[in-house]
């Protein structure tokens, strides 16, 4: 194949996929809203139930159900009739996905779905099939024809299936009202968990820079020379008066010959932006891309706390 049958096939591969979910969102109607109710209003978890590529798209499901507020848990159908079927309470619903729905593994492991369960939901794509007939809710997801060229590998058929689980997670997601703060709880360790909980005493610096605002200006230069920030808060009376940074002493440098007289009260930055240690780290960043600046003075109850660093939150995936 040249270069330009490749992308040629490849687009025709994606157009067909593209074309069986408009299939798929013309014929949601009554079924995919009891689905839903039935989930929704389910005392235990949802169950989801496969075998082969379907197994494959239930685990991707069960992820991001248990991600968005939905307990589930993913179901192997050889491994049901083999002894797991003890993981279905009665009080669970179960939803079984297979595309033909008439595998000898789905055939026989459907009356046993039914009866351990609350309710059964069956996603196939062929509405005559045994899944379909013992279900309590079918949720169908024929397609018209596969991506793949000999058009036998499930392509089509699955992202059908991955489709109409986000669906269903999405509509789940919204009557429960989940919402940014409860997304956060399952998603802790991520970049995503951190933007949406972390607070700023957490990356606070190690250094405390600071120096009084009468301080002569050698005990400045050292201070800002001691922080690798570059930079030093001025304070008087226990109240923040502002901030010197290796910029402004570069600045009076160049402006004076005789600098033996100054103090940090003359060359510092008055009125310096700060944060409260408990404000969540994303605002932080967002007062340090917004001003250009480099570091945050950070308070205790209107106090110097200490300092927090842009690159620190760069590093650890705060946006």
């Amino acid at each position: 194949m040249n270069t330009k049958e490749i992308l040629s096939l490849a687009k025709e591969s994606i157009e067909i996929e593209i074309s069986e979910l408009q299939h798929l969102q013309n014929r949601l109607g009554d079924s995919f809203i009891k689905a839903v109710e039935i989930i929704s209003h389910a005392k235990g978890k949802l169950i989801v139930v496969g075998i082969g590529k379907s197994a494959h798209v239930g685990n991707k499901i069960v992820a991001t159900l248990n991600s968005t507020g939905t307990p589930a848990q993913f179901l192997h159908a050889s491994e049901a009739i083999h002894g797991d079927l003890g993981l279905i309470q009665k009080q669970d619903v179960v939803l079984c996905i297979s595309n033909s729905g008439n595998s000898p593994e789905i055939a026989n492991l459907v009356p046993y779905l039914k009866e351990y369960s609350a309710a059964l939901i069956g996603m196939t794509g062929n509405m005559q099939s045994k899944l379909a007939a013992q279900s309590n809710v079918v949720l169908n997801t024929h397609v018209e024809k596969e991506a793949c060229p000999i058009k036998l590998a499930p392509t089509s058929s699955t992202t059908v299936q991955m489709a109409l689980g986000d669906a269903l997670a999405v509509c789940l997601m919204e009557i429960k009202g989940f919402r940014e703060n409860d997304f956060a709880k399952f998603h802790p360790g991520g970049s995503l968990g951190k933007n949406l909980t972390s607070r700023v005493e957490q990356f606070l610096s190690s250094q405390k820079p600071q120096v009084d605002q009468n301080a002569g200006i050698r005990e400045v230069i050292i201070s800002v020379s001691a922080s690798t920030h570059g930079i030093t808060v001025v304070t008087h009376d226990g109240k923040i008066t502002g901030v010197v940074t290796d910029g402004d002493l570069r600045r009076m440098l160049m402006k004076n010959n005789d600098i033996s007289h100054i103090t940090a009260a003359d060359i510092m930055s008055p009125n310096p932006k700060t944060i409260e240690k408990s404000a969540l780290a994303k605002d932080a960043m967002k007062i340090l891309k917004a001003n250009s600046i480099g570091q945050l003075v950070v308070t205790d109850q209107g106090k110097y706390f200490g300092i927090i660093d842009l690159h620190r939150l760069l590093e650890e995936g705060i946006n």
